[in-house]
C-alpha cells in the first residue's frame, strides 16, 4: 500500500489533539491549547470537565471535542448519555465523541443500541457527533452492523475506538471507510471516519489514510476524516514540518 499524498501539515489539519487525563492541570491544558493553535489542528479533544477552560483559550476555528458518556466503557442508559452530552455542549463543546458500548456478546445492532444512538443525536442538536464503536471488541460483521446503524441514526462520524481496550488496525480503517462510502451511495449523505487508538507514528497515519482514501474518503477534509491522537503531533513535527 503506497503512502497517502499529504504533507505533514495536511495531516495535522485533520488531527484531534487529545488529552484525556482527568487529573490534567491548568498548565497541562494551556500547553495543549498552545500547541493546537501553533500547529493548526482540527480540534482539541478533552473530558467534559475541561471543556469550558480550553474553549476559553482557543480561537473559534479550533474546535473543542468533548468525550462523554463513559470512557472508555460507555454508558448504556440513554437518559444519562443525553444529560452528559447536553452538559458538555453547555460548557462550550463543538463536537461530541461518545462511546457506544458493545453488548457483551457482540452480534447484530439492537433496539437498545438504536435508543442510545437516537439519544446521542437528539442531545447533540447541530453539533458534530462522533460515535466510538470500539472495533477491537467486535468482529467484522458487528463492526459493519453498528457503523451502519450509527450513521443511519445521524452520527456525523464513526470512530474506531478509545484505544484503551485495543488499538485501531488497518482493517478497522478500511471497514469503516467502506461503510461510510456505502452510506453515501445508498443514502446520499456524506459521513466521516475518525481513526484513533495507538496511532503514534507518521508512517502509521499515512498508511491508514491511504486505505481510507482508496475506499473513497477525502483524507484532506476535516469534515470527512479525523485522526485522534496525543503523541502523533510530535512525530509529525519531528518529520520536518518546520512550524514553530
Amino acid at each position: 500500500m503506497g503512502s497517502v499524498s499529504m504533507g505533514n501539515g495536511d495531516i495535522i489539519g485533520i488531527l484531534d489533539l487529545t488529552l484525556l487525563d482527568r487529573g490534567a492541570s491548568e498548565e497541562d491544558l494551556v500547553r495543549l491549547c498552545e500547541r493546537a493553535v501553533a500547529h493548526r489542528v482540527a480540534a482539541v479533544c478533552v473530558f467534559s470537565e475541561h471543556v469550558r477552560f480550553v474553549r476559553g483559550l482557543l480561537p473559534e476555528e479550533v474546535k473543542v471535542a468533548s468525550v462523554v458518556g463513559g470512557f472508555p466503557i460507555g454508558w448504556r442508559d440513554p437518559t444519562k448519555v443525553s444529560k452528559a452530552i447536553s452538559e458538555a455542549i453547555d460548557f462550550g463543546a463543538d463536537e461530541i465523541d461518545c462511546v457506544l458500548e458493545p453488548t457483551p456478546n457482540g452480534g447484530d445492532a439492537s433496539e437498545e443500541d438504536l435508543q442510545i444512538l437516537s439519544a446521542m443525536r437528539d442531545a447533540c442538536g447541530e453539533k458534530t457527533l462522533k460515535v466510538i464503536i470500539e472495533t477491537p471488541l467486535m468482529d467484522e460483521h458487528s463492526i459493519r452492523a453498528i457503523s451502519r446503524l450509527a450513521m443511519a441514526s445521524g452520527a456525523d462520524f464513526v470512530k474506531t475506538c478509545t484505544g484503551k481496550r485495543g488499538d485501531c488496525t488497518d482493517e478497522d480503517a478500511r471497514i469503516l471507510s467502506m461503510e461510510a462510502n456505502r452510506h453515501l451511495v445508498t443514502m446520499g449523505e456524506r459521513k466521516g471516519v475518525k481513526i484513533s487508538g495507538g496511532i503514534r507514528k507518521t508512517e502509521d497515519a499515512r498508511r491508514m489514510l491511504s486505505i481510507m482514501q482508496k475506499e473513497g474518503i477525502s483524507t484532506g477534509n476535516p469534515n470527512e476524516s479525523r485522526i485522534g491522537a496525543s503523541s502523533l503531533l510530535d512525530d509529525l513535527i519531528d518529520g520536518g514540518l518546520g512550524r514553530n
